[in-house]
């Protein structure tokens, strides 16, 4: 077995045992209701974000649903026709479990968007830069599903290792920093393409919340990629790296994050619009996270609500651009 296979092997075996781990009973519940929608297309829902790190049920749980293929996903062909544009596809809904109200706001994407979305070739962060993240599977159809996202989803944390590194600091082309530093880069990083502005305290929690994980995927990532050429040398120190990176290299990767970074906010509004297709009553969705955000509550006509992309989008799509909508 080559180093890079190993490095790469022990991520996969950490993030498989991550996967398996259990969730509380309305998030499974809520998950099986999800995958029934979309039916045997689904290959496996993913449970993520801030109700896994809080271990609770209240505020929106975030889901992704991975499917086959998407028209044998949809019942509606319009949702089909969309689900490619700037994947995933985003619904809400709403359910009640033992006399308890349950949310979530959940996306649709294929494997092979997935499988593509967490890859270094991506041209974007939305898939990698969520699934580095600690994740729980849910309603996997078999061996086979289970296998595709142990294999992707450690993808996703090699992808955000080899794209995000370059932002730290350079002195002649050595990048020497913590683990903790590059994790709060990272986010900072991809929740900026995504127009997501979170506080400091915010992003130290993420990484606060499991750092022994982020600290033993990113070791390995950082190995696996300096076996494979990505960097051309590593030490290891204690509680930091040192990363050995040409300086053409260095502008290479840096160029090609700020032009995903464009293309990410691009693809941001794609979503955003199409949205509004598939969300269902996303009016006041939209104003509650925006009010969260801003601080400051946005009252629209009843003409507005009842006709929001005609006679809202003055009001509320320049907030937006400004802000973020998640």
């Amino acid at each position: 077995m080559s180093a890079s296979s190993g490095y790469r092997d022990s991520i996969r075996e950490r993030v498989g045992h991550e996967l398996r781990e259990p969730v509380r009973p309305a998030v499974a519940w809520l998950a099986a209701q999800i995958a029934a929608r979309h039916g045997e297309a689904v290959s496996g829902v993913l449970f993520y974000g801030s109700c896994l790190r809080k271990e609770t049920e209240e505020g929106v749980l975030d889901f992704w649903v991975i499917v086959d293929d998407y028209r044998s996903a949809y019942t509606h062909p319009i949702h089909a026709f969309l689900n490619p544009i700037a994947p995933p596809n985003v619904f809400f809904l709403e359910r009640e479990f033992e006399g308890q109200p349950l949310r979530t706001k959940y996306g649709v994407i294929s494997r092979h968007a997935f499988e593509n979305g967490t890859s270094l070739g991506a041209w974007h962060p939305y898939v990698w830069a969520r699934f580095a993240q600690p994740a729980r599977l849910l309603s996997c159809r078999d061996d086979e599903a289970r296998t595709f996202f142990e294999a992707s989803i450690s993808q996703a944390i090699i992808t955000l290792v080899g794209r995000l590194v370059c932002h730290l600091p350079n002195r002649g082309g050595l990048l020497r920093f913590s683990l903790p530093a590059f994790w709060q880069e990272a986010f900072r990083r991809t929740y900026d393409s995504e127009r997501r502005p979170e506080t400091e305290d915010t992003i130290r929690n993420h990484y606060l919340s499991d750092e022994a994980r982020y600290d033993d995927v990113a070791a390995f990532a950082l190995h696996h990629l300096t076996a494979t050429g990505h960097f051309d040398a590593i030490s290891e120190h204690p509680r930091s790296f040192s990363i050995t990176v040409s300086r053409n290299r260095l502008v290479r990767m840096r160029l090609r994050w700020w032009v995903m970074r464009g293309y990410s906010r691009l693809l941001g509004l794609a979503r955003l619009l199409k949205t509004a297709f598939t969300f269902g009553d996303w009016v006041p969705y939209v104003l509650w996270k925006l009010e969260r955000h801003t601080g400051h509550k946005i009252e629209l006509t009843p003409r507005q609500r009842e006709h929001p992309l005609i006679f809202a989008w003055p009001i509320i799509l320049p907030i937006l651009l400004r802000r973020n909508l998640r």
